[in-house]
């Protein structure tokens, strides 16, 4: 399975289920039980058209696994059973790497030049 594209998208979802929180904490219940679609979206920011199908690539590339809560929970909740993603051992290993080389690469400078005050490169 190929693994997948590291776009904006999917880092955002990513840190998030390695339970990364904004303020550099960590959540380990997030890491440890994943979180459910809904909640996903929301601390995402991104719309269901755009997260499912991104859950969907993970999944099949062996990142993350689903899986539904109890009946009993969702019955004393009085509420429809929630489905849960949660990052695999394999899927948390690669994030965290990919996510500190995207770190990495993101502090070192662009390699750009511009015109010296004579007209040549600096």
């Amino acid at each position: 399975m190929k693994e997948p594209r590291m776009t904006e998208h999917t880092q955002t979802v990513l840190r998030i289920l390695l339970g990364r929180l904004n303020d550099g904490e960590r959540d380990p219940a997030v890491l440890q039980h994943g979180l459910y679609g809904l909640e996903l979206t929301r601390r995402s920011g991104l719309p269901n058209g755009t997260l499912f199908p991104l859950l969907e690539r993970l999944r099949k590339a062996g990142w993350i696994e689903r899986y539904w809560e109890s009946d009993d929970i969702s019955e004393q909740a009085g509420r429809p059973r929630r489905r849960f993603y949660k990052l695999t051992s394999k899927g948390a290993e690669l994030a965290a790497i990919e996510l500190a080389k995207i770190s990495a690469g993101a502090s070192k400078p662009l390699g750009f030049t511009r015109p010296a005050p004579d007209g040549g490169d600096v």
